[in-house]
């Protein structure tokens, strides 16, 4: 039997540790903004989830049904920016596309809505495309270096 309780040494001395610290650095790479992942992903599905915690499904089912398709749109987003960040950063622009819509939405899919909707709309939308253009400023200076 082998005797491993000696201590540990450091890896540094290893002859693959440039050649790993080479292949962190590129897979680690896009993810300069893994702390944007988690309030995309908690924004889209209070996006899904508001018109039950605002109570307008009744007087507004399309809408409704409108932030319950956008915010599950905006949480696979998430899930994708988390998964494969360097494929998906390139859809940030979208994410904002897709905030902007969810505030115009409000008036253009809503028939007359209260000023609860409004704001809620208005705050999740702009959370979106806040939370978009942090990750394309972070897909952009990725690429840049």
């Amino acid at each position: 039997m082998s005797n491993v309780s000696h201590a540990r040494s450091d890896i540094a001395g290893h002859p693959d540790a440039p050649e790993m610290r080479a292949r962190y650095d590129r897979v680690m790479g896009g993810r300069d903004v893994a702390l944007v992942d988690a309030p995309v992903f908690l924004v889209g599905l209070y996006c899904a989830v508001s018109p039950w915690v605002l109570h307008f499904t009744a007087n507004q089912p399309a809408l409704a049904t409108h932030n319950l398709v956008m915010g599950i749109a905006i949480a696979v987003l998430a899930l994708g920016f988390t998964m494969m960040p360097e494929r998906m950063y390139g859809l940030s622009w979208a994410m904002c596309a897709m905030g902007a819509w969810v505030i115009v939405s409000t008036w253009v899919v809503g028939s007359s809505p209260d000023t609860g909707i409004i704001l809620n709309n208005i705050i999740v939308g702009g959370l979106t495309v806040l939370l978009g253009l942090v990750c394309a400023g972070a897909a952009a200076k990725s690429r840049s270096t």
